[in-house]
């Protein structure tokens, strides 16, 4: 017997009896749009259990969030039974739970990003010790796949998002194409790479905490550039960033860059910290009103009047409302390239610790 994975108004041990072949169940699964569209592990009772007594301290009933659009409980054991299907071990549950918890947070503002026409994915960066002990993926590939925790903590949050959140494509869920990333969206910060403060530090953690960090991301720019020079580096990493058709100009967002370990060294050397990084980065992308399209700058006038004021097409958009909201993670392995990561605009990353 399997259990179900979505957050149905029925006993939260509701067990569906199907034929114990795995062919059969991964059929029964896509027909109740349980999966994701690839092969699912079927979540029997042995195996959720197995997931749950990690978790000692929590009960399987216990409600970890509600989850827009559906604003159905997100219990442990329904969490579980997600983990499960994703091809997580029990060792995954804790940051996932993390992560569930995050996404459910005000600033977050999940119903826009699960009900959007947008294609925003979350994207998950876990901090601290146990991005080693769970050998999630900081460095070569770390967006890619061959990574175990990087592929399933991604995938199992997207299934309960799913599955419990009520995102389903083409119902709830209005994204108008999507992006691959809400199969599997999930890496570690190259802490031991970087010259600067990990993200969770930077975000009020201890150090030695265990964190999962959930960002609206739509989607990934590769930024290949064999400058050696910090300035002109910013340049042109700013230069990418600008793009008229902008969520981020719209709503004053927060964009991500994840700078790669070569790239990171380069503006250390010239004397550049987070912060100077930041602020360059937030100057150098403002951008005239005008290039945006007419109907496109009206809602950029009636969404930042508030913190811009009286807006005209000479004004100077900026992506980010100050230059901290630009954040930065380094991560990836050797070579001449970063990553820029717009974002969904109205939404904010959220921290959680976990372990």
């Amino acid at each position: 017997m399997t259990a179900t994975p979505q957050a149905a108004r029925v006993p939260p041990a509701l067990l569906v009896e199907t034929d114990d072949d795995l062919d059969a169940i991964n059929a029964l699964y896509r027909d109740k749009r349980w999966s994701d569209g690839l092969p699912i592990v079927p979540p029997t009772e042995g195996r959720v259990a197995a997931m749950l007594a990690t978790l000692p301290e929590r009960g399987r009933d216990d409600v970890v969030a509600t989850l827009a659009p559906a604003f159905n409980a997100a219990t442990v054991e329904r969490i579980a039974i997600n983990a499960v299907m994703a091809g997580c071990g029990p060792q995954h549950l804790a940051p996932l739970v993390a992560a569930v918890e995050a996404c459910a947070a005000t600033e977050f503002n999940l119903q826009a990003i699960q009900a959007t026409t947008n294609s925003v994915a979350v994207w998950i960066v876990v901090n601290g010790p146990a991005a080693r002990t769970l050998g999630v993926n900081a460095t070569f590939n770390c967006l890619g796949e061959g990574a175990w925790a990087n592929a399933v903590l991604g995938r199992a949050l997207r299934l309960v998002l799913r599955n419990v959140g009520g995102a389903l494509p083409g119902d709830l869920d209005r994204a108008t194409h999507g992006q691959p990333g809400r199969y599997t969206f999930c890496c570690a910060e190259h802490e031991a790479g970087s010259p600067w403060s990990p993200l969770h530090v930077d975000r009020g953690f201890d150090a030695t905490q265990s964190t999962v960090t959930v960002v609206g991301a739509e989607g990934t720019m590769n930024m290949n550039s064999h400058s050696k020079t910090a300035d002109e580096l910013l340049r042109v990493f700013a230069e990418t960033m600008v793009h008229p058709p902008s969520n981020e100009y719209t709503h004053g967002g927060e964009p991500w860059v994840i700078v790669g370990p070569e790239h990171a060294e380069i503006l250390a050397r010239a004397g550049y910290g987070k912060a100077d990084v930041q602020r360059a980065l937030w100057e150098q992308t403002k951008m005239p009103g005008s290039r945006m399209a007419a109907r496109d700058f009206q809602r950029v006038v009636l969404s930042r009047k508030a913190e811009l004021g009286d807006i005209t097409p000479d004004t100077l958009l900026t992506l980010a409302p100050t230059p901290e909201g630009i954040k930065l993670v380094v991560a990836g392995g050797p070579g001449t390239h970063s990553v820029y990561v717009p974002c969904f605009g109205n939404s904010r990353a959220v921290t959680r610790a976990f372990g």
